[in-house]
């Protein structure tokens, strides 16, 4: 989440009046993420988010997202849910944006997560992959490895800013990755997301998920891997086997994973650490002037696909 929008008072206090929410008490951003623009929304009703879609969420794809939230929710996955105005949209226009209202959950992000975290975290995943099964729409990943090499060649020529061989590293990874990566495993609707400060905790119990603005149809155990990635390392690329094991675990007592998916783990851990390093990249260059908005390190991505690339096996991570 982020702000890259400012809102005008007025304009948003038009907008509330097709709703049935009452007076507008306050309206503040939210700084933290990196894609859409976010407000802590407060009125006569309650507490809700307000966003405004920007930069990669095409507007067609936000019917997916918002239907996602309501299917998920209908079994039991506990995320926002779309407010609809009193004729019944989930989607409008404010400030020259598409924008939607959602409901507000309690609680807080796990900056630095244990073990007990990431092994809810792997159970909610799992819970996730299972009520999304029978969900109706798909939408394509846009930014799994045939997205990467378009994604990074507009910047190609400032790789030396992250790191003096970036530029090598990176087109000796979009040709192995592209060569290599697997096909047909079991898919189906995947968060893609799902970072620590997307998942809410009261204690050590997950009380929501939230951010599903990049939930897309995928491989399930490329969801796993990129949660992999943003759970169980630290800043300075270090994994945590006692985390991954703890995760890992916990998503297969609910959703095993097949031989195909654990043979091919350690290139779709790879691959997750390739698709967070580039867009990190390209965000990092082009942060709009005046946003209100705190740019992610690339560099923790570097360290991690450093890692993956000495991984042999499944097995290294922790699953037999």
């Amino acid at each position: 989440m982020a702000v890259y929008t400012d809102v005008d008072d007025e304009e948003l206090i038009g907008y509330l009046r097709a709703y049935d929410l009452g007076a507008l008490l306050s309206c503040k951003g939210i700084a933290e993420g990196v894609e859409n623009s976010n407000f802590y929304l407060h009125v006569s009703a309650g507490s809700f988010i307000l966003t405004l879609y920007e930069k990669r969420v095409a507007e067609a794809d936000l019917p997916f997202f918002l239907g996602l939230m309501e299917h998920l929710s209908a079994r039991g996955v506990t995320c926002p849910q779309p407010v609809r105005d009193r004729a019944g949209a989930a989607l409008g226009r404010l400030a020259g944006r598409p924008a939607v209202i959602v409901t507000f959950l309690d609680g807080y992000s796990i900056h630095h997560p244990e073990a007990v975290h990431c092994a809810r975290l792997g159970a909610a995943l799992a819970r996730l992959h299972l009520a999304g099964a029978d969900f109706p729409m798909r939408r394509a990943n846009a930014l799994s490895v045939a997205g990467w090499r378009p994604l990074y060649a507009p910047c190609a020529a400032r790789a030396g800013e992250v790191a003096a061989d970036f530029g090598a590293l990176i087109a000796a990874e979009l040709a192995l990755l592209e060569r290599d990566w697997p096909r047909g495993l079991p898919e189906g609707v995947i968060h893609a997301d799902l970072f620590p400060d997307n998942v809410f905790f009261l204690g050590d119990q997950i009380s929501g998920l939230i951010d599903f603005y990049f939930a897309c149809t995928d491989a399930l155990a490329y969801d796993l891997a990129i949660c992999l990635n943003a759970w169980c390392f630290d800043a300075a690329g270090n994994y945590d086997a006692q985390k991954g094991a703890a995760m890992l675990d916990a998503y297969r007592r609910l959703r095993p994973l097949s031989a195909a998916e654990i043979d091919a783990f350690p290139l779709l851990a790879r691959g997750a650490a390739m698709r967070f390093l580039l867009t990190r990249f390209v965000d990092s260059l082009d942060v709009p002037a005046g946003a209100l908005v705190r740019p992610k390190d690339p560099r923790e991505y570097l360290a991690r696909l450093r890692f993956h690339r000495t991984i042999r096996a499944a097995r290294d991570y922790g699953l037999a």
